[in-house]
């Protein structure tokens, strides 16, 4: 940290604090953490499979158990997580429905 650098008051802590700290305690604070069916974290990116069929509304299709989705991508939500698969154009998962593949 440089000694020129604004100082900012956290009202939530009652600190006076150097202005790039509290944007990145902030940014920490807005993350939100998903993680699948048997607690592994997951990130945009990871490969996850099924842990049981899915009725897939409006597609007229089920997604067996098993099946490997190959690229999520995280939507902001603690449980649901965005999906492309064959076939299906905008696929949203809970992540209670899936495993993290190793």
């Amino acid at each position: 940290m440089s000694d020129d650098e604004d100082y900012v008051y956290d009202e939530e802590s009652g600190d006076w604090m150097p202005a790039s700290e509290l944007a990145a305690k902030r940014a920490a604070q807005d993350t939100v953490e998903v993680r699948d069916a048997v607690g592994n974290l997951l990130a945009d990116g990871d490969a996850v499979t099924l842990i049981k069929d899915l009725d897939v509304k409006g597609a007229g299709q089920t997604l067996k158990r098993g099946t490997l989705i190959p690229s999520i991508r995280l939507t902001g939500d603690a449980q649901e997580i965005d999906c492309k698969y064959p076939g299906i154009k905008g696929l949203v998962l809970r992540a209670e429905f899936v495993r993290k593949r190793s």
